[in-house]
């Protein structure tokens, strides 16, 4: 079998200008998750590609730009938490998928608990291009303590 971009036997697509290493992506996803824990909005905006976009979750309008910027904004100010709940997913393609839970202060009401899959897709510097997060209305609950 030949071997991929990570040099493991397989018959997925090797690493291209156009697409990050299965290791480059999960990296990004790590400093993702890190950058939010240690309240660094800039760190995290550092991880997106210039034109990126987030839907957050899916169904709901996609942001862009200054939205994204407004987005961590929030993210930090509410004490955001991240806790991956299973081993990042790589793929076949440049994407790559996080499984965790967050906990959040949002202003008003009670810490929150979401249990979201987060799928990302990246360019090839290793930047986010998209950010879908998966999670519906019985995925969020009060945050234990």
């Amino acid at each position: 079998m030949p071997e991929t971009d990570d040099g493991q036997a397989g018959g997925g697509p090797t690493q291209t200008d156009h697409m990050p290493s299965q290791s480059v992506m999960r990296a990004g996803l790590e400093a993702y998750a890190s950058r939010i824990n240690d309240g660094d909005r800039n760190g995290v905006l550092a991880l997106f590609a210039p034109g990126a976009t987030i839907e957050d979750p899916v169904g709901t309008p996609i942001k862009r730009g200054d939205e994204i910027a407004a987005w961590f904004s929030d993210t930090i100010a509410f004490q955001t938490h991240i806790t991956p709940v299973a081993p990042i997913r790589g793929s076949h393609s440049n994407a790559a998928a996080l499984v965790f839970d967050v906990r959040f202060q949002p202003p008003e009401g009670p810490r929150l608990l979401i249990r979201s899959l987060d799928i990302c897709t990246f360019d090839g510097q290793g930047l986010i291009t998209s950010l879908k997060a998966y999670w519906g209305p019985d995925d969020v609950q009060p945050a234990d303590g």
